[in-house]
């Protein structure tokens, strides 16, 4: 498993790779073609994992895509229900064999499993704890004794833009993105720049696009990102804003 999961990260780059330059040179872009790029997370497999497999193969259909699950030929779906023909890279036998060790069986069971209307929130799927594991508290308080309390706290994904970052400093401070961009001394509008730039970075994004985006010299965004122990508080207060809009934004598609 552990070689498979290095074989398709990497394949998940050449591909990113590869196609944002063909992107860029057709369209006469620059930069990242997309905002987050593959991220793992520690699943609970006993209670999580096969909710995990329904909620993303069920992600053309919710968008409305295809009208069933058999109509996208691109999902990896097609792999569990039916023996290949041919060499894949997609490997079905951790999640068949939740079902049964009988290959054949365990494919009949799995359509089963797929074809109940039970729907799988995704508030359900995505309730991660510390962004890094997915499962219940009894999951997460073995892991935490496996690992003598500590994981590696790793960045955030670039899974929001600048923009939508800005929209929740100014949710919690109450200034907009003009008045951030403007030269003021301003404690309020001071603490909206700081907050811009230390959610954005927890984002990963680099202390020169913060500070294009906010006009600002780099220098200033070095500065504010010392700023970070005395407002953790305030960077999460943000990240719930953002999440909280972006879930609303979801649920009316």
């Amino acid at each position: 498993m552990r070689h498979s999961k290095f074989y398709f990260q990497k394949s998940l780059q050449g591909v990113n790779q590869s196609y944002t330059t063909y992107f860029n040179r057709k369209y006469k872009t620059v930069g990242h073609l997309f905002q987050g790029r593959y991220k793992a997370i520690l699943c609970d497999r006993e209670e999580y994992l096969l909710s995990l497999v329904k909620y993303i193969h069920f992600n053309p259909v919710r968008a409305r895509i295809v009208k069933t699950l058999d109509g996208y030929q691109w999902s990896s779906h097609h792999s569990y229900i039916k023996k290949a023909d041919k060499v894949i890279i997609v490997d079905t036998d951790q999640v068949l064999r939740m079902f049964s060790e009988d290959k054949q069986k365990a494919r009949k069971l799995y359509r089963t499993y797929m074809d109940n209307s039970q729907v799988v929130k995704k508030e359900d799927v995505y309730n991660t704890i510390g962004q890094r594991i997915l499962g219940s508290g009894e999951f997460l308080e073995r892991v935490m004794t496996k690992y003598n309390g500590e994981l590696k706290k790793g960045k955030r994904e670039r899974e929001y833009t600048l923009y939508e970052i800005a929209e929740g400093v100014e949710k919690i401070c109450g200034i907009t993105l003009k008045q951030i961009r403007k030269k003021s001394k301003s404690g309020n509008i001071t603490l909206g720049r700081r907050l811009l730039s230390l959610v954005a970075k927890e984002y990963e994004y680099k202390g020169k696009e913060i500070g294009q985006y906010i006009r600002k010299d780099p220098a200033v965004i070095t500065r504010d990102l010392k700023e970070k122990g005395q407002l953790e508080k305030e960077i999460e207060k943000v990240v719930d804003v953002i999440r909280g809009r972006r879930a609303h934004v979801n649920n009316q598609v």
